[in-house]
């Protein structure tokens, strides 16, 4: 099997605020051949998407859902919506760096 970026796996790949200091990424998968090869890929771990978001691996929770075909993230913002610096205010673009991910 040759690897696949994750924007081409996933149905929909979408990051939003959890609150104001908290960021959420949603991961849904068509079926759940997709999404059991999302789930067990080690690029997808929580500490190797620690990594890629620069955040301490214990700040980072993964939750499997896989009755509904998805995998759901959730870590700290850097800076809490809105204040001064803050470029994403609904934090709908965070979940771009996970687009080019290879499983």
């Amino acid at each position: 099997m040759s690897a696949t970026p994750l924007s081409a796996l996933a149905q929909v790949v979408r990051s939003k605020n959890a609150g104001p200091t908290l960021l959420t990424i949603d991961l849904f998968f068509e079926d759940a051949q997709a999404y059991a090869r999302a789930a067990g890929s080690t690029h997808l771990a929580p500490d190797a998407v620690a990594v890629l978001y620069q955040r301490d691996p214990g700040d980072v929770q993964r939750y499997l859902l896989p009755s509904i075909h998805a995998i759901k993230y959730t870590m700290p913002r850097r800076i809490c919506a809105g204040d001064p610096g803050d470029g994403d205010v609904y934090g709908a673009q965070q979940h771009a760096a996970l687009l080019g991910v290879l499983l």
